[in-house]
């Protein structure tokens, strides 16, 4: 259960959000005088919140039985569902085939590297690669772009997406004359949900808002986020705050990818410091998130 489904005060809610409580398994360790402390509110106030919480966890109880879990799934069935799924493609044969066939559906994929390296610019590939109708080896699905540092160019889209196409018609050895509406460049840019992010209060509310979004855009196969830390590292003094408000963030975004097929790729910059490693993190807060990533993918100039 989501922490925006809690029955407790809108003001409450948002100061748990923004506290990096985004479910109620976050709070399921936490003691009142530290809740109190994380959302400087009253004792008593943080006391009434875990109850509420609490009493929200509890599971039913049905012939004197505790449901556990439900859905059991066997490891052929898992195998197989995984086999059956198909890949984004990065544009590159030789990544595609490093990578297992490209980007994976149902997994959080990290891309990381130094500022000019080219993450973003994989990033707009992607999500115009999501695009390409089924019969030519895509998804036909759309895309979300959640943009944190201002680098997204829509000119430099419309450019990946009039090059895909000619890649993807010389793949089938189609005539240009047979391009048919949807594999216009225009209708790629119009299948890319651009949102522009200015604060870390900004993206966790998208983060938590993007499942009634795919609720809703049920054709979106790919999130990107470029980049998941940028105004972590800008805005954030607390060091174990900002680790549990990314942890839980990236526990979301796993969770989304798995609920909706989805494929999601988080963007990550190397700092010039040494005290920083892979991203915009310590080194403490890049353990924690990449337990919850399945690919990391690492671009190295040379």
């Amino acid at each position: 259960m989501e922490i925006s489904c809690l029955p407790i005060s809108a003001s409450h809610r948002a100061k748990l959000l923004s506290a990096g409580y985004t479910t109620l398994s976050s709070l399921s360790s936490v003691s009142p005088p530290q809740l109190s402390r994380d959302l400087n509110v009253a004792l008593q106030e943080a006391v009434d919140i875990l109850k509420v919480s609490s009493e929200s966890c509890r599971v039913e109880v049905q012939d004197g039985a505790v449901e556990f879990c439900k859905g059991a799934q066997t490891a052929w069935d898992m195998l197989s569902e995984e086999q059956a799924l198909r890949h984004i493609s990065t544009g590159s044969g030789d990544l595609d085939s490093i990578l297992g066939g490209g980007i994976h559906c149902k997994e959080v994929t990290e891309i990381g590297g130094v500022p000019g390296i080219g993450k973003t610019q994989l990033g707009i590939q992607l999500a115009i690669n999501v695009q390409i109708p089924y019969d030519f080896g895509g998804l036909g699905g759309k895309a979300i772009y959640i943009d944190t540092e201002g680098s997204f160019m829509a000119e430099r889209a419309y450019q990946i997406a009039e090059a895909s196409i000619l890649d993807t018609f010389d793949n089938f050895g189609c005539q240009l004359k047979e391009i048919p509406e949807k594999l216009k460049a225009e209708s790629f840019l119009a299948n890319i949900f651009y949102f522009r992010i200015c604060s870390y209060t900004e993206q966790i509310a998208l983060i938590n808002y993007l499942d009634q979004f795919l609720v809703e855009h049920k054709d979106v196969k790919i999130v990107i986020i470029d980049s998941v830390t940028f105004h972590f590292r800008q805005d954030f003094d607390d060091l174990a705050l900002r680790t549990r408000v990314l942890g839980g963030m990236s526990q979301k975004l796993m969770n989304l990818a798995k609920k909706f097929s989805l494929s999601e790729i988080v963007g990550r910059t190397h700092a010039q410091i040494e005290l920083f490693c892979i991203g915009m993190a310590t080194i403490g807060m890049h353990i924690l998130i990449s337990h919850h990533i399945f690919v990391q993918l690492q671009c190295i100039s040379q």
